[in-house]
């Protein structure tokens, strides 16, 4: 019989919005960790061995809220630690690590939790300036990155020469790539992506913790509305993730030795699988390829396989929605059928997008229709930019394969699967093929510029961009008309040292 000391489970969940912009990230976070004590039967923050903050970026002054949590609540845990930084898959292996330690008998119960106040950060800042404008979080990282040294072919400048920058800049990189390598027209993945987020705002519809409430119909999502404007491309407003919100999350974690002798119910027992996480080159240009990601693939096999799971056994999943590519490559990793719902929370368009800590929120949604409706549910999170992929399993039954402590790295064997990566060649002229590319839109909705990574007949990497002056070049991407990835064309000089796409 397995020791119930080494069991770990999650025993109580909390969320909060904040719709009237009162708290900040910190306060967010307090509230949320009282809600998750409340529903787990109170008494459990003064027991805490852990906690665990998922980095924040919407207060910077902050600095380590996990110790102004301690502080707060007037307790000493043994560990107070604060991620790096705030990417998406850090809910998921600060859960993984949280069960280890429990498994390994380092410590009896634990907290995640995290907090993004973007909304109210952007309207003091607003109040501050003299033109009343908002800031723009990412867009500010941005216009830093742009004003770096010139850069080094193959290199993050380099990347940003090109606009190449914050993840709406790169996700649709890789969903023009997957589109062309699934034999999908245009059409047909907008209307994949349309059908996955019509199904999100339906979960957050119903989902009182989700930031939006408006079910959404496919075309809805896809179509360019006056409110639905192209990011891009082939990316609309409603298709992205909505980090203009205040959003706390928590959940607690135990043994099930320690929450069965605190007498909490058995439905209400949600027992933690096993994980696996892997990685991609964090350079954009340092990947084999845009069309798959093997990384994605081994987390969430690797997650399956490790609990003595397929995926007719899943009654639930989460799959990370930052962008349609990121679910769309996840479910056919495992098989998921695009009808069935891919979120318990909402999704980071509908639910909300806090940044790093949406699957904090998923987590907790989870376990409320774990305990609602029983089964078993895998968690997918992906941070950066298809960078960092943490998989986790949690269920209402007992995990029989499941073993704590763990080695929760696959990175191994996500590299085994990589093909070459090319070189990057900086100033190459000539005939090219089209790898993959996007293009950026202002807020009129007019073309700010288009980006092309293409391959050269020697296999190098190279970039080239679009100006919006060049109208037929934008329209051939754009149109649908015609597949743009594998179509050729010619690298030529271009304005500002900048190399130039141009039909061949």
């Amino acid at each position: 019989m397995a020791d119930e000391t080494c069991i770990p489970v999650i025993i109580g969940v909390g969320q909060f919005n904040d719709r009237e912009s009162v708290h900040d990230s910190l306060g967010l976070m307090i509230e949320a960790l009282k809600t998750a004590d409340a529903d787990a039967g109170a008494g459990w923050i003064a027991q805490l061995d852990s906690i665990a903050v998922v980095a924040q970026i919407s207060f910077g002054k902050l600095g380590n809220c996990a110790q102004h949590l301690a502080d707060h609540f007037g307790i000493s845990p043994k560990h107070i630690e604060q991620t790096p930084h705030p990417t998406g898959e850090s809910p998921t292996q600060l859960l993984n690590e949280a069960a280890n330690r429990i498994g390994a008998g380092e410590i009896g119960v634990a907290a995640i939790v995290g907090g993004e106040a973007l909304r109210t950060a952007a309207q003091r800042a607003a109040l501050e300036r003299s033109d009343g404008s908002k800031p723009n979080f990412f867009a500010d990282a941005a216009r830093a990155s742009r004003s770096q040294p010139k850069a080094v072919a193959g290199s993050i400048e380099h990347l940003a020469q090109y606009g190449l920058i914050i993840p709406t800049d790169v996700y649709p990189l890789y969903e023009n790539a997957t589109r062309a390598a699934w034999g999908q027209s245009l059409a047909e993945a907008q209307a994949e992506s349309g059908e996955i987020w019509a199904g999100m705002s339906r979960v957050a519809a119903d989902n009182p913790n989700a930031w939006l409430h408006t079910a959404l119909s496919a075309e809805a999502i896809t179509s360019p509305e006056a409110d639905n404007r192209p990011i891009a491309f082939p990316y609309q407003k409603r298709m992205v993730a909505n980090s203009s919100v205040n959003q706390g999350a928590a959940f607690i974690v135990t043994s099930l030795a320690r929450a069965r002798a605190a007498g909490i119910a058995e439905d209400r027992i949600i027992y933690v699988g096993m994980g696996a996480a892997a990685h991609t080159p964090h350079n954009l240009l340092k990947r084999d390829q845009y069309a798959s990601s093997a990384a994605i693939d081994v987390a969430l096999e690797q997650a399956l396989d490790r609990n003595g799971l397929t995926t007719a056994d899943l009654t639930d999943v989460e799959l990370y929605s930052c962008f349609p590519c990121i679910p769309k490559m996840a479910r056919r990793a495992i098989g998921w059928p695009v009808e069935r719902p891919i979120t318990a929370f909402g999704g980071l368009t509908f639910g909300g997008g806090p940044v790093g800590n949406y699957m904090s929120h998923a987590v907790a949604s989870m376990v409320d229709k774990l305990r609602r409706d029983k089964g078993t549910a895998l968690l997918f999170a992906n941070g950066g930019y298809a960078t960092h992929n943490h998989a986790i399993v949690i269920s209402s039954n007992p995990l029989a394969t499941a073993e704590f402590p763990h080695d929760f790295g696959c990175n191994e064997a996500a590299k085994a699967r990589r093909g070459n990566v090319p070189e990057v060649d900086g100033a190459y002229q000539g005939a090219a093929v089209v790898e993959t590319y996007t293009v950026f839109y202002k807020r009129d909705g007019s073309p700010r510029v288009g980006t092309v990574i293409a391959r050269t007949p020697e296999g190098k990497r190279v970039l080239a961009s679009v100006p919006p002056a060049d109208e037929e070049m934008i329209a051939l991407l754009t149109d649908g008309q015609i597949e743009p990835v594998g179509s050729r064309g010619q690298v030529v000089p271009g304005e500002e040292g900048l190399m130039r796409w141009v039909r061949e």
